[in-house]
Order: C-alpha cells, then sequence, then structure tokens
C-alpha cells in the first residue's frame, strides 16, 4: 500500500485548517485534484519561505520556493494533477493569473502587513515564537514588504490608494467573469480557483471588520457566495484521506531529484539535514543577538530622550 502524501503548513488559525495563504491554497488543490493527503503543522521556522512542502513518505519532498511552487510541482509531475492542462492556454486564463497573481496579491499582502498594523501577520506567521524574536521578525517583514512596494513617508497615502483600487477593479473583473458559474472556468476547478479561493478565504476570515479590503470583497455577492461555497464543501470537510493513497494516481517523479524527508522518525540523519539542523541553531542564534542588539537600541533611545527632556527642563528652569 502506497504511503499517504503529507502537506506540511503553517498553523490553523482564524477558523481556517491554516491562516497562509500560499499553504491555504496548496491544501485547496490537492482537494480539487482528490489526492489523498495528510496534514501536519510546521511551528519552528514559521517565517521560511519552503512552507508549504510536500512530503511521500523518506522518498521525495517538494518545497514551495523551488520549482515554481508547490502548485507548479503538482501540475508538471503526475499528470493527473493538473488541473490547469485544458486552460492554462487561454489568453483570460493568463489574464486572471496576472490579476490575481499581482494586484490581489499585493493587496493582502499591504492588509496583513501594514494596514492591520501586522496583528493578523503575526498570528498566522510568528505567535508561536518568543514574543522579542517574533516582534523583530514582524518588524523586518513590515520593512521589506514597504521596500518591495517603493513605499515611503511621503508616498504612503498614494500607494495605499493604488493598492486598493487595483484590488476593486480585480474584484470587479473577477465577480462578473465568473457570474453564476461553479468555478472561475465552467464545471471544472483550476489552479486559480484554488489561489483565489485561498485569497478570499483569508480575507473574510482573518482580516478585521474594518478592512477596507474586506469591505470591497463583501460588495460582491457572487464572490462571497462562491468563497463561502468553499469552506463547507472543502474547509469544512477537512483534507483528502483515504487508507489507499495507491488509488489517487500520485506518482514520485523518477526524473526529479528528491530531497530526505527532514522529519521521518526512526532513521539516521543524512547529511543534508544535519546541515539544515545547524542552520536552524545559527538562525536561532542570530535572531537572540538580533533582539539583544534592537533591545540595546531602544533603551539606548529612551535613554537619550529622558537625557534630552533632562536638559530642556533644566533650560527652561535656567530661563
Amino acid at each position: 500500500m502506497a504511503e499517504i502524501p503529507t502537506l506540511v503548513v503553517r498553523k490553523p488559525c482564524f477558523d481556517l485548517p491554516t491562516g497562509c495563504p500560499q499553504c491555504l491554497s496548496a491544501y485547496i488543490y490537492l482537494n480539487f485534484a482528490k489526492i489523498p493527503f495528510q496534514l501536519n503543522f510546521h511551528l519552528n521556522d514559521p517565517h521560511s519561505d519552503k512552507i508549504p512542502y510536500f512530503e511521500v513518505g523518506d522518498e521525495f519532498v517538494a518545497y514551495d520556493n523551488e520549482n515554481e511552487g508547490i502548485i507548479q510541482f503538482l501540475r508538471k509531475n503526475g499528470g493527473v494533477v493538473d488541473l490547469d492542462s485544458e486552460v492554462c492556454s487561454l489568453p483570460e486564463w493568463i489574464a486572471i493569473k496576472a490579476v490575481v497573481t499581482t494586484w490581489l496579491h499585493d493587496a493582502l499582502v499591504y492588509e496583513l502587513w501594514l494596514e492591520s498594523k501586522g496583528s493578523a501577520a503575526y498570528s498566522i506567521y510568528y505567535s508561536d515564537l518568543p514574543w522579542p524574536i517574533g516582534k523583530v521578525l514582524s518588524h523586518n517583514k513590515v520593512r521589506s514588504v514597504k521596500v518591495k512596494h517603493g513605499i515611503t513617508d511621503d508616498n504612503a497615502v498614494a500607494k495605499k490608494e493604488e493598492i486598493y483600487e487595483r484590488a476593486n477593479s480585480a474584484y470587479d473583473a473577477l465577480s462578473k467573469w465568473l457570474g453564476e458559474k461553479n468555478y472561475l472556468f465552467g464545471d471544472s476547478p483550476s489552479s486559480l480557483d484554488a489561489i483565489f479561493l485561498a485569497h478570499g478565504l483569508v480575507a473574510l476570515q482573518a482580516l478585521p471588520e474594518s478592512s477596507a479590503l474586506r469591505i470591497k470583497f463583501l460588495e460582491h455577492d457572487n464572490l462571497v457566495r462562491y468563497v463561502r461555497k468553499c469552506k463547507t464543501e472543502i474547509i469544512e470537510a477537512g483534507p483528502q484521506i483515504h487508507t489507499d493513497a495507491s488509488s489517487s494516481g500520485f506518482r514520485i517523479p523518477s526524473t526529479q531529484k528528491g530531497h530526505t524527508s527532514k522529519s521521518a522518525p526512526k532513521r539516521e540523519k543524512t547529511d543534508e539535514e544535519k546541515r539544515f539542523k545547524r542552520k536552524g541553531r545559527y538562525f536561532v542564534a542570530a535572531q537572540l543577538v538580533a533582539v539583544a542588539v534592537f533591545l540595546t537600541l531602544m533603551m539606548s533611545f529612551d535613554f537619550a530622550e529622558v537625557e534630552g527632556e533632562k536638559v530642556d527642563g533644566g533650560r527652561n528652569q535656567g530661563e
């Protein structure tokens, strides 16, 4: 009997099997493809761009930062799980993919990290880490998002309006395109359905009621019905787990170089796993140093402010 594959994701939150949009899209895609799989959670390095990753026993693991991501790996290896084979060459599919993976992706990232002051993102990515480390990582991520989108103090308002205008245009176009169909392209789901549904679920479940992006999404009734239908039929039903995984048709690609699973018990660790473990220790040490430097700088800053106030106070008294 073939071993059931495992999808490793960030932790569940906001009444979702995982709060991470990338992880959630992989989860939905696997359900659409009817691939039996188990769900596991990775809590040690939630910031890692390797997550989500897809394991097949001790023989193979595919990381999200390799080969264009988990969904592309599943599409291109095994054949039977390529949900896009009949639509991916259509001009409409290409256009919708561009809108979903840029305008809507950017808007959700902006909401998670900047507009909601990082509270939702912190719950998804860093809440299991020690508080100082989580805050430092969150602060660094906020800064990197601003740099990526060219957001400064001078243009912050204009950038915000631009991001929301694009998101609203994307929602309008998708709402008209979806209409009353079951999926974006007729009666069969594609990877775009998985990606957009993950976006919609996070927007509805994780963002606060005051969120501008959530409010704009709620203005499109058919998109809301589409996402809630997914939640009922897929999310609440749980992952596809069967006792006989051989019926799924999933195959480990013989031409792809596999990575030995780093979480499999009762076997000797490979050199690669030992390197990963050493890197993990170096990461923790580096973050502790970063926290110490951060706290030192903050304390120095506060002390300088206090000293400045004392000097000003002395001058005022002298005057």
